[in-house]
């Protein structure tokens, strides 16, 4: 099907304008300290009954330079929230017993080792349930509420010995703690990982934990990851996804659906089972209501990785032929869950700058758009007579959890309204345009908080990461920000974005900053046509691929007043060994000795003579997603050229920063470049804060 039924089912799904709460203050525009003011709600699970909700939110406390994430729990008629969890150890991953009785989640609260708790619904203290030496990574209830199965990863020499010592108070406890660090050994094709480090053959495998006896049995083996377990309606089988390709599972995208008995106890493969049989990835499994079918994640072209579609297909629980339902769709569907009556499929659809929830009805192949709208559904749950939760975000509300009576989005949590009616907002604008070859392109704009009809303003664009993601429907900090700082705001959509089909997706395939730079000028231009853009007062930045594209972009072009690469790369043979990519790498350029000709290509590096762009350099020290030798190499080349130019290098961070005080720094450092080069008003170049140079 074409996405006109999509559409039009959109228009009629739109929320209504959201009145932020009256405050006796009167709003201001944001500040950096006003962005951690917003609590994060996500992961919605309604309770089997339907009359209650349980979610997260996570805070930040600057003071403290610390998060945490609480579980609360809400009626889903609405009405007031309760907490289920302290304030302090983060709480996560909340899931109710099949009965509705009880609610298992995930906890640190103990020596900082994640564990699983259970909570009785009507209250009182969680019990710890499992006790492992290494940390509980998720879980699932099995359907009679006597088991979890556990994903756990083989624990290290040093996890053993520290459960075995837990209890020994002995003189050698201190000096087995004193010893030196082991060496890694490494012998994988696939060898870092972001969060990880380097990695050796301690795989994630499943486990069944019994809660009356509290016994834990392994019930997979192999040298290769098993994750994303679910129990059959019977309870007889575990369904997962792994890649157990032979010899080496480093070297395909392999990853197949399989089932498991769940009293397995051959360490070899007599109680696996291989359900899907197709070269490429496989996610997401669950079952039908009569245990007869799996549903799951396909693509159909493996080749493309991360630029295939994402389709919704089902094959029989005992294997066999699948069937794919989403082919004509062309919009990258996920987390696909079986309607109570077995007769539909519930999926996340990823169109045109929204994510959707997405009901697939089985015996016709008709879509419709249970909750839809522009807005962002980032997860979502029913109760057993289909009452639907989710938590959703727009441009102009951080994530809430909604319902969606009669097909209408109710809001039912309102845990930033306070914090949102002291602000003042920019409304996003989802805007299209043509670029260079006439391909339509789409983005978002935010206007300055203060805009004013006819003037011209100074413009920051901002390249997403990915490549394949997309600016969407939801709350984004940076834009509020910079729009509350005076500028006009560009969010594109550029070729390799997801939302727009697999052709839109993949023509940036082994051809970076092209299409995709054509596509970011194109906005900008837009912006300039339309008379609210100053186009001698420009500036671009991003994060990941964002930051790859800033400097992509200028080495092409030297209309931008400065730039800010954020864990961005430059030259990508150097990157090879460096960092996670080593099969992406091969899938989409080959080996850098055969095919040098495609990696120089895809290397902003090599434009660097033609680089004059004032440009800031960010990222963190220990990010094995893009390491930050990417940004020290152009920032080293740019200083020896005698360019201006800066490095900022985070201590103990990955790619996603997660320090408070490393985040609020990075935003002030940020509003003071572009203050400096972009408005040239006189502001230094480094903030305030920076006691090394203030």
């Amino acid at each position: 099907m074409n996405l006109c039924s999509i559409l039009v089912l959109l228009a009629f799904s739109v929320l209504s304008p959201i009145t932020l709460a009256q405050h006796p203050d009167v709003p201001h525009p944001f500040t950096v300290d006003d962005l951690f003011g917003m609590q994060e709600v996500s992961d919605a699970q309604i309770s089997p009954d339907g009359q209650f909700i349980l979610y997260t939110v996570n805070s930040t406390n600057l003071k403290e330079d610390k998060t945490s994430e609480r579980i609360w729990m809400v009626p889903t008629a609405g009405g007031d929230a309760i907490p289920l969890t302290a304030d302090g150890p983060s709480s996560s991953h909340p899931r109710w017993s099949h009965d509705g009785k009880f609610i298992a989640f995930l906890s640190e609260r103990e020596e900082g080792k994640t564990q699983v708790y259970l909570l009785n619904r009507l209250g009182g203290e969680a019990q710890r349930l499992t006790e492992t030496p290494q940390n509980v990574e998720t879980f699932c209830w099995s359907p009679d509420g006597t088991r979890l199965v556990l994903v756990l990863r083989d624990p290290t020499e040093e996890e053993l010995e520290a459960a075995a010592d837990k209890n020994n108070d002995s003189d050698d406890k201190a000096a087995k703690k004193a010893k030196s660090q082991k060496p890694w050994v490494i012998d994988r094709l696939l060898f870092k990982a972001d969060t990880i480090g380097y990695l050796d053959h301690h795989r994630t495998h499943l486990y069944v934990f019994d809660i009356a006896a509290k016994s834990l049995k392994q019930i997979t083996y192999g040298d290769f990851d098993d994750s994303e377990p679910l129990w059959s309606p019977d309870g007889k089988l575990i369904a997962f996804s792994s890649n157990r390709t032979q010899p080496d599972p480093d070297e395909t995208y392999d990853d197949e659906i399989w089932t498991v008995v769940a009293d397995n106890t051959d360490k070899g493969a007599t109680g696996v089972t291989q359900i899907t049989r197709k070269p490429g990835e496989h996610h997401s499994p669950a079952w039908s209501p009569d245990g007869k079918w799996i549903v799951y994640t396909t693509k159909l072209d493996p080749s493309l990785f991360e630029y295939a579609t994402k389709h919704i297909a089902l094959s029989p629980a005992a294997g066999g032929e699948e069937k794919v339902y989403t082919g004509a769709l062309d919009r990258m569907s996920t987390e696909p869950r079986f309607a109570p009556d077995g007769k539909s499929v519930y999926f996340i659809a990823d169109d045109d700058g929204t994510q959707v929830l997405a009901q697939l009805t089985l015996a016709d192949s008709k879509i419709t758009l249970p909750m839809g709208g522009r807005v962002m559904l980032d997860s979502y749950s029913f109760s057993n007579d289909g009452t639907l939760a989710a938590s959703v975000s727009t441009p102009e509300r951080p994530a809430e959890i909604y319902t969606a009576p009669g097909g209408k989005l109710t809001r039912i949590t309102h845990v930033n309204d306070a914090w949102a009616g002291r602000l003042r907002w920019s409304q996003a604008e989802y805007v299209s345009f043509k670029s260079k070859d006439g391909t339509t392109v789409h983005g978002y704009l935010y206007k300055p908080v203060d805009y004013v009809a006819g003037k011209k303003y100074p413009t920051i664009v901002r390249p997403h990461g990915g490549p394949v993601w997309s600016y969407y429907a939801e709350y984004e900090d940076i834009a509020q920000l910079l729009a509350s700082n005076g500028y006009l705001v560009l969010l594109p959509n550029p070729r390799g974005s997801s939302g727009y089909g697999e052709d839109f997706c993949k023509a940036i395939f082994a051809d970076w900053g092209n299409k995709d730079f054509d596509d970011d000028m194109a906005f900008v231009d837009y912006a300039i046509a339309q008379g609210i853009a100053d186009p001698d007062k420009l500036g671009v930045g991003g994060w990941s691929y964002g930051g790859i594209s800033t400097d992509f972009i200028i080495g092409k072009t030297k209309r931008f007043k400065a730039a800010i690469s954020g864990a961005g790369a430059g030259e990508f043979t150097s990157m090879w060994g460096h960092d996670q990519y080593v099969k992406e790498y091969i899938t989409e350029l080959g080996f850098p000795w055969e095919h040098r000709e495609a990696w120089d290509k895809v290397s902003p590096f090599y434009n660097l003579k033609n680089i004059t762009t004032p440009t800031l350099f960010v990222g963190g020290n220990i990010d094995w997603n893009v390491p930050i030798l990417g940004g020290e190499q152009m920032y080293q080349s740019l200083k020896a050229l005698g360019r201006e130019t800066e490095l900022v290098v985070y201590p103990n961070e990955y790619h996603e920063f997660k320090t408070p005080s490393h985040i609020k720094d990075c935003n002030e450092r940020f509003l003071a470049w572009y203050a400096h080069y972009v408005k040239a008003d006189g502001t230094p170049a480094r903030p305030k804060s920076d006691k090394a140079f203030n």
